[in-house]
């Protein structure tokens, strides 16, 4: 809901300050396009709440300055354009740190047999802009191949496409023949379509992060455990050997980069946290010993509780093989058990989601299954702004709405630190200074 103000009319009895005509003032700009957004309730910080009315400036994709009430400075001219939120709550754009934006949910396996990797970016065109829709401004891209999310994070940036900011992985290090590695075919047929970082030794494993970093990885994906949707059919324990991951870990760490670590195993997720692994993504088993093992090493817990919701929804329709059933139902009946644990015990929940096992856009569905476990409204919402930027090290970026920070901000009704489900309808969304239509 977008209202260009370039009239008086527009204004009604507004102050002068409106007036085409307007004095000379300092304050107004002579160069650069300026976008004023008119807030009708502000929450520039989720831990803070609300605080009413609020005008935020913002020019060049960066927040310049918020300030409070409801008296815009300048008149609309060539070079500013005012947008009304005055009805709508505003607030950060939302953060995923679980998506798939290359894949759209179904049990085909067979797929990656057929079809080329350049339609990955197709799809994924399509799943930014469903994403960034819903209001998520940024997103941490779990695993895809080569170069597909490389190419979408390069066309959001540069603003060819409409979508979120991403933090992209690439393809993820699999132990050879695990989750993440090319299984369910002939042996020559899974060489063929193997991605090339599947990884034996602690050595070896080290040289494929650092192919990673090479690529263009932001962040490196691992499954540190047996997975849910692959087809083999070994369990949900450890992959990786402990020296493995550690490697991994430490190579990672040296050139700058964070671990993300696919796990479902309480054993599994024991061993990639005293590896040092930055967060533990699903932590569907993660027992007692396993949170402390988190809690000593700062991992964070990304829970992807839609994800089960996603793929309880396929059971007993065929979409999935025996071998994937059989493991859904292993994992239901401990889904968010995790979570209730991790905050009694003190290790950081953050937000994502697992988006492409369920469909793009529901991702803010995950609020509300983040509450039903233990989560408070106001924690699920800081879990995807501040918590969220602090786990991708963007703290002073994303995450807030303050001066210097990116123009990240979706506008809609109600407040969601009392009633999270808001959030599943967003009605306007900006990302780095640009309208989502």
């Amino acid at each position: 809901m977008i209202r260009y103000l370039l009239a008086m009319l527009a204004l009604g009895l507004a102050a002068p300050a409106f007036a085409v005509n307007a004095p000379a003032d300092e304050n107004v700009p002579t160069e650069d396009h300026v976008t004023i957004i008119q807030v009708g309730n502000l929450i520039a910080d989720p831990a803070k709440g609300a605080t009413g009315p609020a005008i935020i400036t913002v020019r060049e994709g960066k927040i310049t300055k918020v300030d409070a009430g409801s008296t815009i400075p300048y008149a609309a001219t060539d070079i500013v354009t005012i947008i009304d939120m005055s009805d709508k709550t505003v607030m950060p754009g939302l953060i995923d740190l679980h998506v798939h934006l290359t894949g759209d949910p179904g049990g085909d396996f067979w797929k990656q047999a057929t079809e080329p990797t350049e339609w990955g970016v197709v799809v994924g065109a399509k799943n930014a802009l469903l994403t960034a829709k819903a209001g998520f401004t940024t997103v941490r891209e779990a695993g895809s191949s080569q170069y597909s999310a490389f190419s979408l994070r390069k066309g959001t940036a540069e603003g060819v496409i409409p979508g979120p900011r991403i933090i992209a992985a690439g393809p993820a290090l699999a132990i050879v023949g695990g989750h993440g590695d090319t299984t369910g075919f002939k042996e020559d047929i899974n060489d063929a379509l193997a991605s090339g970082y599947s990884c034996t030794g602690p050595v070896e494993c080290a040289e494929k992060v650092r192919k990673a970093s090479r690529a263009g990885s932001d962040i490196i994906k691992i499954t540190a455990t047996g997975g849910v949707l692959s087809q083999q059919g070994r369990g949900l324990e450890a992959h990786f050997t402990d020296a493995e991951m550690t490697s991994i870990a430490d190579t990672a760490h040296s050139l700058g980069l964070k671990v993300m670590a696919h796990a479902h195993g309480a054993r599994g997720i024991e061993a990639a946290a005293r590896a040092g692994i930055d967060t533990i993504d699903h932590g569907t088993f993660a027992d007692e010993a396993a949170l402390k093992a988190m809690k000593a090493s700062g991992s964070a817990l990304v829970p992807t509780l839609m994800a089960f919701q996603g793929v309880s929804e396929g059971l007993g329709k065929g979409i999935y093989t025996p071998v994937v059933e059989n493991k859904i139902r292993e994992t239901l009946g401990s889904v968010g058990k995790a979570v209730t644990m991790a905050k009694d015990m003190g290790v950081p929940v953050a937000f994502g989601t697992d988006a492409g096992v369920f469909d793009h856009g529901r991702n803010a569905e995950e609020f509300a299954l983040m509450v039903r476990h233990g989560l408070t409204p106001r924690e699920a919402v800081i879990s995807a702004t501040t918590l969220a930027a602090e786990v991708l090290g963007m703290e002073g970026q994303i995450g807030r709405i303050a001066p210097g920070y990116s123009a990240d901000l979706i506008a809609f009704d109600g407040n969601p630190l009392e009633e999270v489900t808001v959030l599943e309808k967003i009605d306007w969304v900006m990302v780095r200074g640009r309208v989502i239509d």
